[in-house]
């Protein structure tokens, strides 16, 4: 399929056949529709999905489901117009069309709006990733539904402390899409992935604590339900008792799901687009030292072990990795072809469609593991999981004032757990007082995170 020769026959582009081709063959009729003045880029998917809510032993909810979906871009001299829908029916195809034409006869004329072209994309080429697994789309619902069962039946019976599940599920996605442009620039992604949870209420009634285990993958084979249920208990019964702490300045180690968040927080603020609005911590930063000399912080969405890997970004470039933070030292911001025009610079391929932004960050692991960590700490606060991350941090500021329960360490070992508590600093200060990354890096269980502790901060409690 060629994208990128237009013509004005656009007779048909709904015509239902099956598949890949059915989604190719509409974007391809839209493209050849341009008119000689405008650009027009296409992005068109399908899939299928399974969600699958368990409660009390009992199926709460199933949901099993296609859905469709159709975004287009339309340039006419520095202005874009952009529309979508989720169908693909012929006349509803033809008016997000006509929309797009539409909205882009209205928005201000920007000189760097525009689609990307083969000259932007370079030498670069597509990663050769195999994200597609069809054991998702022949693996019997009702076998999903008995997963998810055996899951909250297991947890329900995997220790004495643990006396109800609040949620237990099982969830799974089968997409494909194609994006094509006038410009020829032409991209296909066909991607699987899979989930199962669930959440333990340890305790007392009047003293409940929750404790959350996930697993994921490419795969229905990939999935680890032991994992889930043992990552479940751990994390409500260690909780049990917990009181809360004394203010104090110490050490604090993040576990991996809440240094996920973390990392995520310091990656939003190195998209050029905030960057170059002055809405970003590290605007003019780069090429300075913001943190130690072993932090390297990378995105590469062509690792295939990543959940947001991807051959190609939003905009139909390809991806690639790029060291945001190496040794130290701010190195690049993620970049998306309107803001590389803006910048003077290249696309990065990190569109996500409207801005450019992470699909697959995470810090260079260390050498030493979780246990080793803790038992070198004398005094310490082991963060499990945060709350209040959106309303008390922030990218442009730094601010970082959020909830905390967790654990102290006191003398190389865990101690008494603690609550209603509230741990500060700022984003750049915790990037700068980073100590120690972990070597439990994990894509399937955290997201690529590792634990990691931050030298100093203020654990604020009674």
């Amino acid at each position: 399929m060629a994208c990128g020769h237009p013509r004005r026959d656009a007779a048909g582009w709904g015509r239902s056949v099956s598949g890949v081709v059915e989604i190719e063959e509409i974007a391809r009729r839209i493209v050849e529709s341009a008119s000689a003045s405008e650009g027009i880029e296409v992005r068109v998917s399908r899939s299928r999905e399974t969600e699958v809510d368990i409660l009390h032993g009992a199926v709460e909810s199933l949901t099993v489901a296609g859905s469709e979906g159709i975004t287009v871009r339309v340039v006419v001299d520095g202005r874009l117009g952009v529309a979508s829908a989720s169908s693909l029916d012929p006349e509803i195809v033809a008016a997000v069309v006509a929309d797009a034409r539409d909205n882009a006869r209205f928005a201000e004329p920007d000189e760097f709006a525009g689609l990307a072209t083969p000259a932007e994309v370079g030498e670069v080429r597509a990663a050769d990733l195999d994200l597609w697994r069809e054991d998702v789309l022949t693996t019997p619902t009702a076998d999903k539904v008995a997963m998810a069962l055996d899951l909250e039946r297991a947890l329900s019976g995997a220790d004495p402390r643990v006396r109800g599940v609040e949620s237990a599920g099982y969830g799974d996605s089968a997409v494909s899409s194609v994006l094509c442009s006038t410009t020829g620039i032409e991209a296909r992604v066909r991607r699987t992935s899979v989930s199962m949870s669930a959440s333990a209420l340890a305790g007392p009634e009047d003293a409940t604590q929750t404790g959350y285990g996930f697993t994921r993958g490419r795969a229905v084979a990939d999935l680890d339900p032991d994992v889930v249920v043992a990552d479940a208990v751990l994390r409500s019964t260690r909780l049990l008792g917990a009181t809360q702490p004394t203010t104090q300045r110490l050490p604090v180690v993040l576990d991996p799901l809440v240094a996920r968040s973390v990392i995520s927080l310091w990656v939003s603020a190195m998209s050029a687009e905030p960057v170059q609005k002055g809405r970003s911590m590290f605007a003019d930063r780069l090429g300075e030292r913001i943190a130690p000399e072993f932090v390297d912080l990378v995105e590469d969405p062509t690792d295939p072990d990543a959940p947001g890997a991807s051959p190609f970004d939003g905009e139909g470039v390809p991806t690639r990795r790029i060291d945001l933070v190496r040794a130290g030292v701010l190195s690049a911001f993620l970049h998306d072809v309107t803001t590389a025009r803006r910048g003077g610079t290249v696309t990065t391929g990190s569109s996500l469609g409207s801005v450019p932004g992470a699909r697959a960050s995470s810090l260079r692991p260390g050498t030493r593991g979780q246990d080793e960590i803790v038992a070198s700490l004398s005094i310490g606060l082991y963060v499990q999981s945060v709350s209040g991350l959106h309303s008390g941090t922030s990218t442009a500021s730094g601010d970082f004032s959020v909830g905390a329960t967790g654990l102290m360490i006191r003398d190389g070992a865990f101690a008494e757990p603690i609550r209603e508590a509230t741990i500060a600093s700022t984003l750049p200060r915790m990037l700068l007082d980073l100590t120690e990354i972990g070597a439990d890096r994990d894509w399937m269980r955290y997201g690529g995170a590792s634990t990691l502790v931050i030298g100093e901060m203020t654990l604020s409690g009674s």
